[in-house]
């Protein structure tokens, strides 16, 4: 629609009351695809998300004009912004001005097209709404639902392992191997390697450092699963198991949910751990500083399944960065010990 793509990057600031005895808060209205989408202004957390051909002017004419998502809807926004009033005036003329003539066939190519478009909702709309919602999450929500993955996951192997000392080399490795945000959680079970969860957390398991001589095992498992994450969006992946009704949530009240992940972490542990890649993987070795050699022979002894990977090591004559030193390494080594 030409007169939605106009105001494609039209943003205002507005005040945004979701119940009728709930306090008025600032937010942030921008246009979607055919949407309102009413976000907080601090952190770009949408918070509703309100259909255009719906939205209803409820004081034609006064300022600051007040909107609803629906007829009987209890939400309430306000604008004085002149140009998004305008915007949004002019999509409701160019919808209306689009709708063809009265008469039997317009009835029965409007049945038509309904009977068609439920039949595409159906098999296209939730899978697009989910992917929507991964590909426009903030970080600090992929972080809230990295937690919940967390605590899901967490209930069959039990709580993540934690000593001040292991605690601190946790954050050193994280940063190390991935970036100044990322957490590294060591779960006291057997994984086979690591995992990426939405947002800034990694899982391994207390297989990858007990009775390893070395970091770089664990190092390259955790390197691993970036190089997978990238590839395969955790937060999608979480999102398609909790559903286009919990998503829907999401994408309008900002939170997943309590239940929507309920099980899933059980669900999680019983796939294989994904893996990248050798191409891509090799990369996150490279600019890590770190041999993929170890990490190969972690997943075949005899090197004959992962040969690309010994061969192709960016440190195969050259010295690889120190991944932790030797009293790091042993303090992450106990932090499972009770």
């Amino acid at each position: 629609m030409t007169a939605l793509n106009q105001y494609q990057r039209l943003e205002a600031a507005g005040h945004w009351r979701e119940t009728p005895g709930g306090k008025h808060r600032e937010v942030i209205v921008s246009f979607g695809d055919a949407t309102l989408i009413l976000s907080d202004p601090k952190s770009d957390t949408p918070l509703a998300h309100w259909s255009l051909p719906a939205v209803l002017r409820l004081n034609p004419g006064k300022l600051p004009a007040q909107y609803a998502p629906g007829l009987d809807d209890a939400e309430l926004l306000e604008l004085d912004d002149a140009l998004m009033i305008s915007a949004i005036e002019k999509v409701h003329v160019a919808i209306e001005s689009s709708k063809p003539g009265s008469g039997r066939l317009r009835r029965g190519l409007m049945a038509a097209a309904a009977v068609a478009m439920a039949g595409l909702a159906a098999f296209w709309v939730p899978p697009a709404l989910v992917r929507h919602a991964a590909d426009i999450a903030p970080p600090a929500q992929r972080a809230e639902i990295g937690r919940l993955v967390l605590a899901e996951i967490e209930k069959t192997t039990g709580g993540a392992c934690s000593r001040p000392a292991g605690d601190l080399v946790r954050l050193k490795l994280a940063h190390r191997l991935i970036g100044p945000d990322a957490e590294i959680a060591v779960l006291p079970t057997t994984l086979r390697g690591a995992r990426r969860l939405p947002g800034p957390i990694t899982i391994i398991g207390e297989d990858l450092i007990e009775g390893q001589v070395t970091p770089e095992v664990a190092a390259g498992h955790i390197l691993s699963a970036q190089a997978a994450a990238s590839a395969n969006d955790p937060l999608l992946a979480a999102l398609r198991y909790a559903g286009p009704r919990a998503t829907f949530h999401l994408l309008t009240k900002g939170s997943l949910p309590a239940a929507a992940l309920a099980g899933y972490g059980e669900t999680l542990l019983a796939e294989p751990v994904p893996r990248a890649d050798d191409e891509s993987l090799l990369g996150y070795f490279a600019r890590a500083g770190v041999s993929s050699d170890p990490y190969a022979r972690s997943l075949d002894p005899t090197g004959e399944a992962t040969l690309g990977l010994i061969e192709a090591d960016p440190y195969r004559t050259a010295e690889p960065k120190s991944v932790l030193g030797n009293r790091d390494w042993v303090a992450l080594q106990e932090i499972c010990d009770q």
